[in-house]
């Protein structure tokens, strides 16, 4: 599970979405090396806790990390045996579309968050894999068979 010093939307729940946590909290977890990775993304801090990854390794499983690209990247200088897959909107103008439809931030955020998104859709060729998501279960269905090749060690990172 991922932490935010970003607030709750509404339903959400603290432990279930992400552990929300306080910049003063998260920082004194980034000093004290708890996070795999972390990043600031649209003027909050996100981060994968290490404890959380031990945890379900310790349990016999896989993780499936959703992060940002450098978030991603993090994990990779870590872990490089990490496969790593760029989920991607078929188009710029429909990723727009989505998040303007989600309407869960400020038209602020938006603009924050698409300006971000086409600089990321430039690093999609430094992933192991890229998925488009303009199916929604085809686009599962070609996920599903990333993670099953790589938890079955016929695939692995580039």
């Amino acid at each position: 599970m991922s932490a935010t010093t970003r607030t709750l939307r509404p339903g959400e729940e603290d432990g279930r979405e992400y552990y929300f946590l306080s910049e003063e909290e998260f920082v004194r977890r980034i000093d004290e090396r708890e996070f795999l990775e972390h990043v600031v993304y649209v003027g909050h801090r996100y981060g994968t806790l290490r404890s959380e990854v031990e945890r379900i390794f310790g349990e016999g499983r896989s993780c499936v990390l959703e992060l940002e690209t450098r978030g991603a990247r993090a994990v990779k200088e870590e872990m490089p045996e990490a496969v790593t897959v760029f989920v991607s909107a078929p188009s710029f103008a429909e990723l727009e579309r989505r998040l303007r439809e989600r309407a869960t931030e400020s038209t602020g955020d938006i603009g924050e968050r698409l300006q971000v998104a086409r600089h990321q859709m430039e690093e999609a060729d430094d992933f192991d894999h890229v998925v488009v998501n303009d199916d929604l279960e085809r686009a599962v269905m070609d996920l599903e068979k990333v993670v099953d090749a790589a938890l079955s060690g016929r695939l692995s990172p580039t």
